[in-house]
């Protein structure tokens, strides 16, 4: 008998949250602006001073997640390592210091805020770490 209560109050809780209003639940927009740059075949040496920009012409006006982070990519892989965190995903741009990471000319950029957007390849020299 106490299963078939516990049921019975339970069927109860889930009806009356389920005829709370929709009106009372506020939508968010994902904003998943493209990089601007760096642009396809850019080369950074690691130690130089580097901007990354992304578009702002169609932010929402609720963003999700409005903090941003940028990190590397390669071979298909997205690096935990933070090249720039903690800013705001309407600045519209970050600057950061290129890492110090094995050479080569298939890396890319994932900017997280909402949603990750990947850059076009380019190339990090000047490391001296080669494979």
């Amino acid at each position: 008998m106490k299963f078939f209560t516990a049921v019975s109050a339970l069927m109860t809780a889930i009806a009356a949250v389920s005829a709370l209003p929709v009106a009372d639940i506020k939508l968010r927009d994902v904003f998943a602006p493209p990089i601007l740059t760096p642009t396809a075949g850019t080369v950074w040496t690691a130690g130089e001073r580097v901007t990354v920009t992304w578009d702002l012409s169609d932010v929402p006006t609720q963003i999700t997640n409005p903090i941003g982070n940028i990190r590397l990519r390669r071979d298909g892989w997205t690096s935990p390592f933070l090249l720039a965190d903690d800013f705001q995903i309407t600045d519209g741009s970050v600057e950061f210091t290129v890492p110090r990471v094995v050479e080569g000319n298939d890396y890319q950029l994932v900017l997280f805020g909402n949603s990750g957007n990947w850059s076009p390849e380019i190339t990090i020299t000047g490391t001296g770490v080669f494979y």
